[in-house]
């Protein structure tokens, strides 16, 4: 193929003005995209594609609320609860405390954390206790696993230590070092189904009881020195945990009931978690009540578990009513 003197290819009329038509709307694409991309800002006024803005503002206000909502909603829940315990002081004309340790969901990864009676605890509640006058009752919520000897005891010795009435309430349980503080109060008020738990110490994972009689059933030569202090340990924590609690059931039993209810709860007849129920406590000569005020119960509800996947238990959350079936009539 050669071209003509007028310019197209002999073979391919019309060659040069397809080539000219494809060069132009080459042409017209740049000049396309260099107006797109270089446009001006729009001036006041004048109207514009909001789309882009929209949909970036949203997003933004998604973030910034998935961020915020855990916040305000623990706020919310600490408003509650404060409201309960204002209404329950109104109501009793008491100071109320609340001592509730639960499974926290706010920890580190995400990952529950088991929560105890510790130096804090024992700190917080001291001071609750020395800004109220001798002459306000106190009134303490407690539900707990138990926690350290040494908080545990201060703050027992505190509680016992108030010249107005203590009043200790267990709508569950109160384990351990808890029982040693239901013990301190003047009264001790239950649910029904609410346990408390034997006091005597662990040193570590063991109870102490459990080492000196396996001390006991070896020769002294095959233990190891380690096992031997330990176990001298474990002799000096049973002998002071049992002193702490005959003084403080010394100062509203007679002495041999004090003695009695001491050994009970601290030789270690029972495992660590033994749950002693509201009448296996009125056996053993203590006095327990379960006249529980219904702002406890509502307490309760504001100190949920960690969420999981799947509810465990479920049920209807309203008080229950029995209602007869009603009769269809019958066509005749």
């Amino acid at each position: 193929m050669r071209p003509t003197a007028s310019g197209r290819t002999d073979g391919w009329p019309g060659f040069d003005t397809h080539r000219a038509a494809t060069v132009n709307r080459s042409q017209e694409s740049q000049a396309f995209l260099t107006s797109r991309l270089t446009r001006p800002q729009p001036q006041t006024g004048e109207s514009v594609d909001m789309s882009d803005t929209f949909f970036n503002l949203f997003w933004i206000l998604l973030l910034v609320w998935s961020l915020l909502s855990p916040l305000f909603g623990r706020r919310r829940i600490e408003l509650a609860r404060l409201h309960i315990l204002n209404s329950l002081s109104r109501k009793r004309r008491s100071r109320v405390i609340a001592m509730i340790h639960r499974m926290e969901a706010i920890s580190f990864l995400g990952i529950p954390i088991s929560r105890h009676i510790d130096i804090e605890d024992s700190e917080q509640v001291l001071r609750a206790i020395r800004l109220t006058p001798d002459d306000v009752p106190i009134d303490i919520i407690l539900h707990t696993p138990g926690g350290l000897v040494l908080a545990a005891e201060q703050i027992a010795h505190a509680i016992a230590g108030h010249k107005a009435k203590v009043t200790v309430f267990v709508p569950h349980y109160a384990m351990s070092g808890g029982t040693l503080l239901a013990l301190a109060a003047d009264e001790i008020v239950m649910d029904e189904n609410a346990v408390l738990g034997p006091v005597d110490p662990q040193l570590g994972n063991y109870p102490a009881v459990s080492i000196l009689r396996a001390i006991e059933q070896k020769d002294k030569n095959s233990v190891s020195d380690t096992t031997l202090i330990l176990g001298d340990m474990a002799a000096k924590a049973m002998v002071q945990v049992y002193e702490s609690v005959y003084e403080i059931l010394a100062a509203k039993l007679p002495e041999d009931k004090a003695r009695e209810i001491a050994k009970t709860l601290t030789e270690g007849r029972w495992t660590h978690d033994y749950p002693i129920t509201c009448d296996a406590l009125r056996r053993m000569g203590l006095q327990v009540s379960n006249e529980m005020p219904y702002e406890v119960y509502r307490l309760m509800e504001l100190y949920p578990q960690p969420v999981q996947r799947r509810p465990s238990v479920q049920y209807v959350p309203v008080p229950f009513e029995r209602r007869e079936p009603v009769e269809r009539g019958r066509r005749d």
